[in-house]
């Protein structure tokens, strides 16, 4: 299988180290002019230059933008889209656009698990409906530095937990782009992005990313919560993020997939 990626960070990184059996990769874009990479110089700042090679599959890990200015072209030539910035789907347009071409080429548009667990049960408990979903995110306030939330509180001098948003998905993604992914991917796979509630916490009282996820409905109700490390690359993310995209995109050339 024949893989590029968009974005070499946190993510990247680890999704190239990690050296997936049946999966080479062809190319990676970035934003800006690095020096060739060790293996022949796969990382290019060039779209067309990316462009210019047959994928199979596309993995985004660069941010919102990314997924606008490139998701629709990965799809009409030819490849599967993974997306793990999920909060740029809060633009429906821009939804509807990317499952149009993935439709009319064949192919798919997938929304990994990345950043939070879960999505099975979410996704599962939604085919016979659900009343409610919420997912609390609490990072320390260095994760938050850099958002709209350093208007609201003064960041550095908090000494207790401070909510810095309490409302639809669709606005708490939109607002905090970098941060809350995850609550659009939960969204998307329960109620959707109006429906779905996030709690965006800024806590000096802890030093992981806690995620907490409650989901009621026909089934019954279930609560799932993870506190996972933080990225030495980005403090904005898990380093279970990373981990749980290499598990992505080994199954896309595994003969065993577990948890699809």
């Amino acid at each position: 299988m024949k893989l590029g990626l968009i974005g070499y960070g946190a993510i990247g990184k680890h999704v190239e180290a990690a050296g997936l059996e049946n999966i080479e990769l062809v190319s990676v874009l970035v934003r800006r002019p690095r020096n060739a990479h060790s293996d022949g110089g796969v990382l290019t700042h060039e779209p067309e230059r990316f462009f210019a090679h047959k994928f199979d599959a596309v993995a985004e890990c660069a941010g919102h933008e990314a997924v606008r200015t490139h998701g629709q072209r990965v799809l009409e030539q030819g490849a599967d889209f993974l997306v793990t910035s999920v909060g740029a789907f809060t633009d429906t347009a821009l939804f509807d656009r990317l499952l149009a071409a993935a439709k009319a080429s064949g192919r798919r548009l997938i929304l990994p698990s990345a950043g939070i667990g879960a999505l099975d049960i979410l996704s599962s408990a939604a085919v016979g409906g659900l009343d409610s979903v919420t997912v609390t995110v609490r990072k320390d306030p260095s994760a938050w530095k850099g958002t709209i939330a350093e208007t609201l509180v003064d960041l550095d001098s908090l000494t207790a937990p401070h909510t810095v948003f309490d409302g639809p998905v669709r606005e708490g993604a939109r607002l905090y782009p970098q941060n809350v992914n995850i609550s659009a991917a939960a969204a998307i796979a329960g109620i959707g992005l109006d429906r779905t509630r996030v709690v965006i916490v800024a806590d000096p009282t802890i030093t992981t990313h806690i995620v907490e996820l409650e989901a009621k409905g026909a089934f019954g109700r279930f609560t799932f919560m993870e506190d996972v490390a933080v990225s030495e690359e980005n403090r904005k993310t898990g380093k279970l993020v990373a981990m749980a995209m290499v598990k992505s995109v080994r199954q896309l050339a595994s003969t065993l997939v577990v948890a699809a």
